[in-house]
């Protein structure tokens, strides 16, 4: 999700955790990285300041030295700020700002809290991590973390600079944290992270001093929306990562020496896979209980190891604990080696040396279990039960896993080995990117060129705009800068709702007699957008079929749909309209902004998504008066998937304020999600799901029945619609509905009313094979559950945190 230079798998191969210890990489070795020495020309067009710089490199342009001696804080912090960014108390989020801060190879002196800003991706070389070696005098009296994501104001009762739920578009990558220096005694953490979706972080270190009386820690975050992250190792320190969010996705996590390797203060549902704990005292406390109330959702963790600690895994839900869902944990390949309490339940009599009752114990300490949960289960020909202890393990399809048997994992290729010679710009091949200019054929001139040439093209920071049809061929490797580079769709073409077509389109279509293009793609690091009315823009059409054993993947690509400057769907042009009563003729049609956001045809398969935003925005990042406003996009569909082959892994995925749908699979097969998660269109049900798109029963649309009540729950739009399909996975899965006409009273715990009456639907009868869902986590909707129309699972029977869980559900049996 290690050594100190994490190896990251080359372009067309696969890689699985690592579970060897790290070493420090010679600076000797380093070899020169292709993104410091590319040229640097991207565009910010709706950033009204001339000679904006987008590309910041902390020794080249900020003086910063390296050299482990000169106090280098204030020149990353330069950096960081340079340029009217949005930083603390200047603004609430902005697109305008974009920046990439790269911090070459070196050991840089840090005294004193590094704050991060809106919409900056911090990137180290890879090829020789850059250490932020923490001063013993390290200042802590304004914060203790070396790295902060949203600081704390001054005088202002514990708010922070950045709601945590709206903090968008940041990367922090290829870094080691050097806290060893530090007195252990005291108190240091080495990133606060509080943030939502399209972040990640990836491909870092923390070190931390050892031993029972350390303080230290590795990463904290309280709160947020999340999120992504992966490839992360911690070594020492009292609690290696204590964190608390809506939902996220981690995977390849390393642990090792930490006192508690992983704190969890509360979640609705998380996902860990290929997570390795070594040489703790505690592996995962989810434990932890506020008034009365376990404060951890659920809890999935899968193809992982504990080994060489006293307690793997410290929880304290039993069938007397409130609220009754809460606390719902399941384990899948995991690994204990010489653990002395596998799992353990915490109570009033607990302590360090006697951690409780143990749940779970195997012989010596040593064991695979292949499955085992706690919590409420929805079983073939069972119904709902609270139960706890062992449990089939699923038959995964062998399409979806690895040489180990584990599911597969790619991280974010960043072409490190790649020599700068091997990458072409979009901008020198012609594109403009000024968000005026027809970009259409030079940048499919330039994805021609670049797959011809075999070479990885560099899509510099700018807003193309296209009037037609963008076509990835296959073997195209692509790279977008700062989340910054954005394909904007514009014009009539893309405004026919009877004839959607795709804006991107990566491989050519087949037929009904003969497969599509096949051959793979990598793409990672880029948006794709619309200006203004698109009513027939489909945003992403994968047709690409990868076979043989490769992959294609898409990381950190994402689809916005208003809400930026540039979009012309903002505020201004679509504003909230909750006391009227929206119809056909009166619904603001020109704030319909797209058809479907992606759409994986029947000939698309092999794919792998990872850290992706399917974005329908709810309110305006660049709003003037700087407040967030809410705001009325319409977009028929979020993710389709029809794939007749399938193979697909959705890890860390999101899709949201969609019209009809958030996830959508039909007549599909083996598809992997590791923490999905979605929210319905906050403006429902006025207008209900039937408006303003009518049903296409090409795309299998769903059927809904008009109303003209405007609070009629029954008409807005599913969280995840699965039809006559098989083996689908689900390793958490967030299904939300917090508005009602955008009133959240249907989304508080004790609601009579919810804000919809259905979220979560299975179509097909034994058509249906194999759908597992592993912690199920809804809010605001009456039925969590729903099988050819029959309502099988209701939220007043599964209460947990905010959300209510269901920990298992399996249409049959293994």
């Amino acid at each position: 999700m290690c050594k100190i230079s994490i190896q990251i798998a080359e372009a067309s191969g696969t890689r699985t955790p690592s579970t060897s210890t790290p070493q420090p990489t010679s600076s000797s070795s380093c070899a020169p990285y292709w993104l410091e020495s590319i040229k640097h020309q991207g565009l910010s067009p709706f950033n009204n300041a001339s000679g904006y710089r987008i590309f910041r490199d902390v020794k080249k342009d900020y003086a910063a030295k390296g050299d482990g001696l000169t106090d280098d804080t204030d020149a990353i912090q330069k950096a960081l700020g340079d340029g009217g960014r949005c930083g603390p108390g200047v603004c609430n989020s902005t697109t305008r700002t974009p920046a990439i801060v790269y911090i070459p190879e070196g050991t840089y002196l840090i005294s004193k809290p590094i704050i991060d800003y809106y919409y900056t991706m911090i990137i180290g070389n890879p090829n020789c991590l850059p250490t932020l070696l923490v001063s013993p005098s390290f200042n802590t009296s304004s914060s203790t973390y070396v790295l902060d994501g949203d600081p704390f104001m001054p005088g202002q009762n514990g708010k922070k600079s950045w709601i945590a739920t709206n903090t968008f578009f940041r990367q922090v990558r290829n870094l080691i944290f050097d806290m060893t220096q530090f007195p252990s005694t005291q108190l240091i953490q080495g990133m606060h992270w509080p943030t939502s979706q399209t972040t990640s972080l990836q491909n870092l270190v923390f070190r931390m001093a050892t031993g029972k009386e350390s303080l230290h820690e590795g990463i904290f975050s309280e709160e947020g929306s999340a999120g992504f992250m992966t490839d992360l190792a911690f070594y020492g320190g009292n609690i290696g990562f204590h964190v608390g969010n809506q939902q996220f996705t981690t995977r390849n996590l390393t642990f090792d020496g930490c006192n508690t390797a992983i704190n969890q203060l509360w979640s609705w549902g998380w996902t860990y896979s290929g997570v390795t704990i070594n040489n703790c005292q505690t592996g995962l406390n989810m434990s932890h209980i506020d008034g009365g109330n376990l404060t951890v959702g659920s809890i999935t963790l899968f193809d992982s190891s504990i080994k060489n600690t006293k307690v793997g895994i410290l929880t304290a839900r039993t069938t007397e604990t409130n609220p009754d869902s809460a606390g719902s944990l399941y384990l899948e390949n995991v690994e204990f080696h010489n653990v002395t309490t596998p799992i353990a339940l915490e109570d009033s009599s607990s302590s360090p040396e006697n951690p409780g009752k143990t749940l779970l114990e195997s012989k010596s300490g040593n064991g695979v279990f292949s499955a085992w949960a706690t919590g409420h289960r929805y079983l073939p020909h069972v119904g709902g039960v609270d139960d706890e202890g062992m449990i089939a393990m699923p038959k995964r399809p062998t399409t979806l896993l690895d040489k180990h048997g584990g599911y597969l994992v790619r991280s974010k290729p960043q072409y490190e080995s790649v020599p700068r010679d091997q990458f072409m710009s979009a901008r020198d091949l012609g594109c403009k990117g000024d968000g005026t200019t027809d970009d259409t054929a030079a940048l499919n001139i330039a994805l021609t060129q670049a797959a011809a040439e075999r070479k990885i093209l560099f899509v510099d920071a700018g807003f193309y705009l296209v009037t037609d049809t963008i076509r990835i061929p296959p073997g195209s490797r692509i790279v977008g800068e700062a989340l910054a580079s954005v394909i904007l769709s514009s014009g009539e073409l893309f405004n026919v709702m009877e004839d959607p077509r795709p804006v991107v389109q990566v491989g050519l279509t087949g037929n009904y007699s003969f497969w599509g293009q096949n051959g793979t793609v990598e793409w990672s690091d880029m948006l794709v957008s619309t200006r203004g009315q698109q009513r027939g823009a489909i945003l992403i059409e994968w047709n690409l079929g990868s076979y043989d054993g490769e992959v294609s993947g898409m990381w950190d690509v994402h689809t916005r749909i208003g809400g930026f400057a540039g979009s012309n769907l903002g505020a201004k042009e679509c504003p909230t309209t909750p006391d009227v009563t929206v119809t056909n003729e009166n619904l603001n049609k020109d704030c319909i902004g797209a058809y479907m956001s992606m759409h994986v045809t029947r000939w698309g398969s092999g794919l792998y998504m990872e850290n992706n935003w399917l974005w329908t925005a709810d309110h305006d990042l660049d709003d003037p008066i700087d407040n967030n406003t809410q705001i009325t996009v319409y977009n028929g569909r979020g993710l389709f998937i029809e794939s007749q082959r399938g193979i697909i892994w959705l890890y860390g995925t999101a899709v949201e304020h969609h019209v009809k749908y958030q996830y959508q699979f039909a007549n599909t097969r083996d598809i992997f999600m590791g923490q999905v998660q979605t929210e319905t269109a906050y403006y429902q049900p006025n207008p209900d799901a039937t408006l303003p798109f009518g049903e296409n029963a090409t795309y299998f649309d769903p059927v809904f029945t008009p109303s003209s009540n405007t609070s009629d729950v029954a008409a807005n739009g599913w969280g995840m619609r699965i039809i006559e399909s098989s083996n689908i996975f689900g390793y958490g899965v967030g299904l939300y509905s917090f508005f009602n006409n955008y009133s959240t009273a249907c989304s508080a715990v004790f609601s009579e009313t919810k804000c919809q009456s259905r979220i979560f639907s299975l179509e097909g009868g034994a058509h249906n094979y194999d759908v597992k869902i592993y912690n199920l986590n809804t809010v605001g909707a009456t039925s969590m559950i729903t099988v050819d129309d029959v309502d099988i699972a209701l939220n007043v029977d599964n209460n947990s945190t905010f959300v209510d869980t269901i920990n298992v559900f399996r249409t049959h049996q293994d």
